[in-house]
């Protein structure tokens, strides 16, 4: 039996919010409640100026197995992920091969077994992620597919996004968008505007993204899909998905740390680290989606962890893949750019970490409960550190050398201590 003592525990699902013992048992909570007996623990953790809340749940990773596991691997990923706090994360469909076929979600689900935390998989929308033809989504989803995404692209026919999401809609899954129109981008990863013009790219402008969106968004209301808007990154976008509610679309949207930490300003200080799809834009778009964020328009923080190696992003930044890693940073970044400057409070931030990307995949998560799976993160929210090293393979991070508030103690997984902070 393992005890954490002393910890202040915060729970969104039961809005508990004091301070309070738990005691696990294998792998189940077996007891919360004050001054909890030590008597026949095995292990006592002191939580003494840390806060205990659920495991995370990341909703949008890659893990880039298959294919490309000299930037990540399922076991790296998830030792990554534990150490960023997190039990569970949802990874993406743009491996190599593309699972859109059940041998190769087989292969990912097999794996994942023998991982450190746990490791869900979507199936890519349409077949080899080339925006054409719909997957097998029923053959998929009954293989073990949590939801369908062809991110990293757009689908960029009408045509076929009313398919799928009818589709969808007939089997109760999820589908997630990644919303650029690549006719309406000259160059990725970098925003149009003053920055782009002064390294001589054209850019992405915000319209590529606002135009699907709002697509999407307006089919959303027509078929009564469930659809996830990724990482949202544009004001506009913010503004249609917030419309969309109010019509009654059953639409989820998540933003990812970065977009709501930095701007494109940080590109001339970090270079390739700082090239995403959709890229940092401006200060004006960063405070949209804050004040989305505060009034849940935006639900959910997804990471868009996005391994590339060194060597990737050495080179030109016009030729640099877009992305960056997130799962290590995205906690902190959330206490030191959202709840430290009073725009959310902790409750709020776990909300966003935990029962909401839980409650959207309908996965039996994200809280602590007597009697319930043991998945728990404890971490110091006052503790300063300095970005410098990662379990990840890469380290394509714009944070490195920033100094953050909130340091992951402990993740525990299944009632098994799956990380520990050895500083």
């Amino acid at each position: 039996m393992i005890l954490i003592k002393n910890g202040y525990v915060i729970d969104p699902l039961s809005k508990l919010n004091e301070n309070m013992d738990i005691l696990i048992d294998n792998e189940n909570v077996v007891k919360i409640d004050k001054n909890i007996n030590e008597e026949n623990v095995d292990k006592i953790i002191d939580a003494s100026s840390c806060i205990v809340a659920p495991g995370f749940i990341d909703i949008h990773s890659h893990f880039r197995d298959p294919g490309f596991t000299y930037k990540e691997d399922i076991f790296t990923g998830a030792d990554t992920a534990a150490r960023g706090g997190y039990t569970t994360v949802i990874c993406m469909a743009n491996t190599k091969p593309v699972v859109d076929n059940v041998e190769t979600l087989n292969y990912i689900s097999n794996k994942a077994k023998m991982a450190r935390i746990e490791v869900l998989q979507v199936a890519s929308i349409t077949k080899g992620m080339v925006g054409k033809e719909i997957v097998d989504m029923k053959k998929l989803k009954e293989a073990g597919a949590v939801g369908f995404s062809d991110d990293g692209k757009p689908i960029i026919s009408s045509k076929t996004a009313v398919e799928a999401m009818n589709m969808a809609r007939e089997l109760d899954v999820v589908l997630s968008f990644h919303e650029e129109d690549p006719e309406l981008i000259s160059e990725n990863g970098i925003n149009s505007g003053k920055i782009a013009d002064a390294l001589d790219i054209k850019g992405s402008p915000k319209e590529a993204e606002n135009v699907l969106v709002a697509r999407d968004v307006a089919l959303a209301i027509s078929t009564k899909a469930k659809i996830d808007i990724q990482h949202i990154s544009s004001g506009l976008s913010v503004e249609l998905v917030r419309w969309a509610k109010k019509m009654g679309a059953n639409i989820t949207a998540e933003a990812t740390p970065h977009h709501f930490s930095i701007t494109e300003e940080e590109i001339f200080k970090k270079g390739a680290n700082a090239k995403v799809n959709p890229p940092l834009r401006m200060e004006s778009d960063r405070k949209a989606i804050i004040a989305a964020l505060k009034d849940n328009t935006i639900e959910i923080i997804a990471t868009d962890h996005a391994p590339h190696s060194r060597e990737e992003k050495e080179g030109k930044i016009s030729k640099a893949p877009s992305g960056m890693i997130g799962l290590e940073t995205a906690l902190s970044l959330a206490i030191s750019k959202l709840i430290k400057p009073g725009y959310l409070s902790y409750m709020d931030v776990i909300e966003k970490f935990t029962v909401n990307p839980a409650r959207l995949y309908r996965l039996d998560r994200g809280y602590i409960k007597e009697g319930h799976r043991a998945d728990i993160i404890i971490f110091n929210p006052e503790e300063e550190y300095v970005v410098s090293d990662f379990y990840s393979k890469s380290c394509n991070s714009p944070f490195i050398g920033e100094k953050l508030y909130g340091k992951v103690k402990r993740t525990i997984y299944k009632g098994s201590i799956v990380y520990e902070d050895e500083k």
